[in-house]
Formats: structure tokens, C-alpha cells, sequence
């Protein structure tokens, strides 16, 4: 595994998510179709969290609009023009910062451009890191004002 590769159950779910986001957004596979797949591949999940897996591909294929609409005033182009690996990583980040508050938001961002390091474009990653940084503190500046 390289130095990006995830180790918790939680990041081996944000990868495996990515994977079947790209899917999702590059062929437009059900969310239930690519959980049968990753489900039945030789190593299945591995070691990956089941439930967050699923809770995060169906989360962001339903709140896809709000999560456009969130990340939307922080591209410099419509979202639609992005390479599908970026833009599976902000809606998934998005989705995060989003719906997942007990997930630090350091984490989200964190996690976020480790896997835009492993599977984006070569400097993607910045790009990743800076949007997601400007929703984290417009969604979450309470915590981060905090400090947290």
C-alpha cells in the first residue's frame, strides 16, 4: 500500500466510495447495482466499514443538488467540467462536512485530498483542499473558529 492508502475501516469506505462515485457519475450505475458489485468482488469490502460505505453512496446520489449547490460558489467552473474523480471527491467531502458532523472537519478535508492525491489528476489535490476548506468554514466556523 502506498503512504495515502487509508488504514481505518472509515477511509477504506471513503476510497471504496470514490470508486463507486466515479462509476456513478462516469457510467450513471445505481447506487444498489455498484453496492452488489463492490459486495461481490473476490475481497468484497476487505476491511472497509460496510454501513458507512452505503450510507455515504446513497447519501451523496440523494443530496447530489444541495451538494452541488454547496460546492458550487467555490469552483472557478461548473462542476459538470471537472475530471469525475474531482468532482467525486467534493461531493463526497461535501456530503461530510455536510451531513456528518461528528466527523471532524480536518478529517473530512484530510481524507478528502489524500484520496484526490491517490486518484486525481497530479495537482488536483489543491484544488480539492482549497474548496473543501471554504465549505468547512462555511458550514462549520463554529468548529473551526473553535479551534477543534
Amino acid at each position: 500500500m502506498s503512504d495515502n492508502a487509508p488504514t481505518s475501516r472509515r477511509g477504506l469506505a471513503r476510497r471504496l466510495t470514490l470508486q463507486a462515485l466515479y462509476q456513478w457519475l462516469v457510467n450513471e450505475s445505481s447506487p444498489d447495482a455498484l453496492l452488489r458489485q463492490f459486495a461481490e468482488q473476490p475481497e468484497g469490502l476487505g476491511r472497509a466499514d460496510p454501513e458507512y460505505f452505503a450510507e455515504l453512496l446513497h447519501g451523496v446520489v440523494q443530496a447530489r443538488a444541495e451538494l452541488t449547490e454547496a460546492v458550487t460558489p467555490y469552483l472557478d467552473r461548473p462542476l459538470e467540467q471537472l475530471d469525475p474523480v474531482e468532482h467525486a471527491v467534493l461531493l463526497l467531502g461535501a456530503y461530510e462536512l455536510i451531513y456528518k458532523p461528528e466527523v471532524p472537519w480536518k478529517v473530512v478535508v484530510n481524507e478528502s485530498v489524500n484520496l484526490a492525491k491517490v486518484f486525481g489528476a497530479e495537482e488536483g489535490f489543491k484544488f480539492i483542499n482549497g474548496v473543501l476548506d471554504k465549505l468547512a468554514r462555511a458550514k462549520r466556523g463554529g468548529e473551526i473558529g473553535a479551534g477543534l
